[in-house]
């Protein structure tokens, strides 16, 4: 997978991989958790939901799994490589637990139900699997193991939200926080594993998204992403007593306004959304509040109609080309990022050039761009051959990753000599000497420090020149 210039959607590369941190609570029973996240925000989420409920039982973290009484990997099925990685990372895992035979280790996520009998049984690397609707009962299989057990729960649930549970913010800026508002996915997309490994839809309880929106807010910060797999599909009913009247049902763009409302000064971005269901009832609520950030990700997968068919992503290309219609008409300065797969199982070459003519259309923002790997358990693996040679879909790749390099500068060159609107996020990467921080529609800028603002401030930046990926400007009054 490459992708270019943007790092806050799906697979953030900066954070694959990390070690969450929390602040020790005094409640310690003196036993040391490490948890390493891969895959996307929704499994970065999730650590915090675990994170919390272990913090509820004495646990503290520790950034060096050399240390840590229980070590997690919270793992992610959407990488053909992903597998070899974790195995790789649960080998090294296995060498400190050598040295320390107390140490529990654990798989937690989206490969825990493919992967339990060989994580488990046959090449016996860990002593817990756990899927991702099973963590409350984290606990009891931790104790399961104490006692000299192995303990696996991989059980998908039609409820489980974790609405009541407050998650800890791990190795945050205090600025911007994830707020999961749904789990699972029910758009069985041929190339897809996560309604196997997620279970169905579900959505939260709006009351408890906004008001942990309201405590972020209270406690200092200013953004907040919604996450779901599918966003706008979001659609929540509130139980009522027996006998009274069923109660009207919450929809996204709903939700998105009771969000905005919280406050103007917090920012609201969303991720990720489905052509099938961007309504323009949720484009004119954007529009309507300023705080809620002009910026959609919008995966096309592919520009040509029988492959979308074969992708069974129930939208064809003047379905999604519409869509992308009204974005413009409703949402003129709105910033479209997209997931492109090349070289999907009988693409032709006819087919791949109507998937650039799509990018060509749109001009996306950003975009995330894979060559087609099959997934085991699959639809696509059950019913298709992957019959498109690795050559063939590499060059594909390097054609719409070149394309959408000279679309991404394009894009950015437009806020070049114009005012944004920018929340500082921190420091450079590369200097402490400048701020870093991303305008509305998500595009990085940097610019110089100035001694009157701090992280967490909004500024007016005047852009004055780009790379294809950063805007660069400075503050002005």
């Amino acid at each position: 997978m490459l992708e270019l210039s943007h790092t806050t959607k799906t697979h953030d590369e900066a954070r694959q991989g990390e070690a969450l941190d929390m602040v020790p609570t005094g409640q310690s029973t003196g036993r040391k958790l490490y948890i390493e996240s891969y895959g996307c925000q929704m499994n970065f989420s999730d650590s915090e939901i675990v994170a919390s409920i272990l913090m509820e039982n004495g646990f503290e973290t520790t950034r060096d799994y050399r240390d840590a009484d229980v070590v997690f990997i919270n793992t992610c099925s959407i990488r053909e490589n992903a597998e070899q990685r974790v195995r790789n990372r649960l080998k090294e895992f296995e060498s400190a637990k050598a040295k320390n035979p107390g140490m529990i280790v654990g798989v937690l996520g989206c490969m825990a139900e493919r992967l339990k009998a060989k994580f488990l049984e046959e090449e016996k690397l860990v002593d817990v699997v756990v899927g991702p609707d099973a963590y409350r009962d984290l606990p009891n299989l931790i104790e399961k193991v104490d006692d000299g057990g192995r303990a696996v729960n991989v059980l998908l649930s039609r409820e489980e939200t974790y609405a009541d549970i407050s998650p800890v913010r791990l190795n945050t800026n205090g600025i911007s926080a994830f707020i999961s508002i749904m789990r699972g996915c029910d758009n069985m997309c041929s190339f897809c594993v996560v309604p196997f490994t997620r279970g169905r839809e579900r959505s939260r309880d709006a009351v408890s998204i906004v008001k942990e929106a309201q405590s972020l807010f209270d406690a200092g910060y200013k953004e907040v992403t919604l996450l779901g797999q599918n966003v706008d599909s979001y659609k929540y009913t509130a139980p009522v007593a027996e006998g009274e009247p069923a109660a009207a049902p919450i929809n996204f763009a709903q939700l998105l306004a009771m969000v905005a409302e919280v406050s103007p000064e917090l920012r609201i971005r969303f991720s990720t959304s489905h052509p099938k269901d961007i309504t323009d009832e949720v484009l004119y609520t954007m529009a309507k509040y300023e705080n809620i950030c002009n910026y959609i990700h919008l995966p096309v997968q592919s520009g040509n109609s029988r492959v979308l068919d074969l992708m069974n992503r129930t939208y064809d290309r003047e379905w999604y080309i519409d869509r992308v219609n009204a974005i413009r008409r409703i949402i003129p300065e709105c910033g479209i990022s997209t997931d492109v797969i090349t070289g999907f199982c009988t693409e032709t070459e006819e087919e791949h050039q109507e998937t650039l003519s799509m990018m060509n259309y749109v001009k996306y923002d950003y975009a995330y761009m894979f060559a087609y790997s099959e997934r085991p358990g699959t639809l696509a693996a059950k019913r298709y051959a992957d019959d498109i040679p690795e050559e063939v879909k590499k060059r594909r790749l390097t054609e719409v990753v070149d394309l959408q390099r000279e679309h991404s500068l394009y894009r950015i060159k437009n806020f070049v000599g114009k005012v944004q609107k920018v929340l500082i996020e921190g420091f450079s990467k590369r200097s402490d000497q400048d701020f870093c921080g991303r305008n509305d529609q998500n595009t990085m800028v940097v610019f110089p420090v100035d001694a009157r603002y701090k992280v967490g401030d909004y500024v007016h930046v005047l852009g004055e020149s780009c790379t294809s990926a950063t805007l660069i400007g400075k503050i002005i009054d």
